[in-house]
């Protein structure tokens, strides 16, 4: 006799995924409008069916094990492809599109060009979202994303788009406050605005011959739009990203002092899952940001590797 078939526990398996992905009950109950006690309970219940922990859990933090990070990984897979499945197959009269970009990329170079996207797919919905770090396929929630990368997504259609490079603006108002900035070690006197980290403006000042240069005071800010709206407002030096901020420079509203460049490693990319280009609506906005992506990078005469 053939052995019985076990019904497989779908949604204690959709609840296993969240709470792994994140790695928190707490947000995984919210993610599914349910309690975390209910979070809790269903692992709790495939772990005593199966025999085997899917979870360490900590004081203030729960860690997966062997078998729930391989459980973790096939599961975020068959999502994604059922998910993929259905935006392309199931929901075809769907002519929405969501596009997740960062803020710099958005504000300056995507939202000036929506007028000629609205004109050639006048049918096409863009719906624009703010994109987090992509780290994989399971973290692509939108149909497409452009992300600042080395071009290493795995599971993911990767396409390149343009690169950047980094160099510093100030504003005039700054410059006759703290002085001339004849010379890269002129910077010690002005505030200093990092983006993030202190990464980009460490590498720059390598490049520029400061290693050890220790400027006045420093600010942090996460934000690269509000980054360069500060510089613009007079609160400190920024790393401005090249030509996005071309108009600027040319408007007078910021400085370019120093023809020093920083060339980053990373660049901007499209992502996408391997099956979204199916969908044509999906397809006719990736050939649209390819096809406005070479524009600028031959404008700009900016150097690229080649968009296949």
């Amino acid at each position: 006799m053939a052995a019985r078939k076990t019904r497989l526990p779908l949604t204690a398996l959709r609840t296993f995924e969240a709470a792994a992905r994140r790695l928190s009950f707490k947000e995984a109950a919210e993610e599914l409008f349910v309690s975390p006690t209910t979070v809790s309970n269903q692992i709790r219940e495939l772990e005593k069916n199966w025999g085997c922990a899917l979870f360490i859990r900590k004081t203030r933090a729960i860690v997966l094990t062997d078998e729930g990070r391989s459980l973790s990984v096939v599961l975020q897979r068959a999502f994604s492809d059922i998910r993929a499945e259905i935006d392309t197959h199931i929901t075809p009269a769907s002519r929405s599109v969501k596009l997740a970009v960062g803020p710099i990329f958005g504000a300056r170079w995507l939202i000036p060009r929506l007028a000629d996207f609205r004109e050639r797919h006048p049918t096409i919905e863009l719906v624009l979202d703010h994109s987090p770090r992509i780290t994989s396929v399971e973290s692509l929630t939108s149909h497409l994303a452009v992300d600042w990368g080395t071009g290493e997504w795995d599971g993911l259609d990767v396409t390149p788009l343009f690169p950047v490079v980094y160099a510093p603006v100030v504003n005039q108002d700054l410059i006759a406050r703290y002085g001339e900035l004849r010379h890269p070690s002129d910077l010690a006197r002005y505030p200093i605005i990092h983006q993030r980290d202190r990464g980009e403006w460490n590498a720059w000042l390598r490049v520029a011959g400061q290693r050890n240069l220790e400027p006045a005071q420093e600010t942090v800010i996460m934000d690269s739009n509000i980054a360069v709206q500060a510089a613009i407002d007079g609160q400190g030096v920024a790393l401005g990203a090249f030509p996005f901020l071309n108009s600027d420079v040319e408007a007078g509203r910021l400085v370019r002092p120093f023809d020093i460049d920083l060339i980053p490693e990373r660049s901007y990319y499209l992502l996408s899952r391997h099956s979204a280009r199916r969908s044509s609506e999906i397809d006719n906005v990736c050939a649209w940001l390819i096809d406005n992506a070479r524009q600028f990078v031959e404008a700009n005469k900016l150097i690229q590797e080649p968009i296949l």
